[in-house]
């Protein structure tokens, strides 16, 4: 009976992250210009101090994107990306995410 709540609990749980809305990538790869500058056209970073996007995990993109765009985020870069973010969408940052973590 435990074992059969746990499985439960487990499988609620999975479909429940796998139903969030994702972006839309193809949307994402044109918003994504701006970005390129800092971040290289593949995602993959020239400047050592500023992260590469290609491949990352576009929940965590989400996030810290809208950690930076809400003043969450204090160190390192946050001050560029605070204005790099402040006029993005929640659209617009899904889309973004599903871009570069699709790279």
């Amino acid at each position: 009976m435990m074992l059969r709540l746990c499985v439960s609990v487990a499988l609620l749980l999975s479909v429940s992250v796998t139903t969030q809305a994702a972006g839309d990538a193809a949307a994402g790869k044109s918003k994504a210009v701006v970005c390129t500058s800092c971040h290289g056209v593949d995602g993959k970073a020239m400047i050592p101090t500023y992260p590469n996007l290609a491949g990352q995990n576009a929940q965590y993109l989400e996030l810290s994107l809208k950690a930076y765009r809400n003043g969450e985020r204090k160190a390192g870069q946050a001050a560029i990306m605070a204005g790099m973010s402040s006029s993005l969408s929640d659209e617009d940052i899904a889309d973004l995410a599903a871009y570069f973590s699709s790279l």
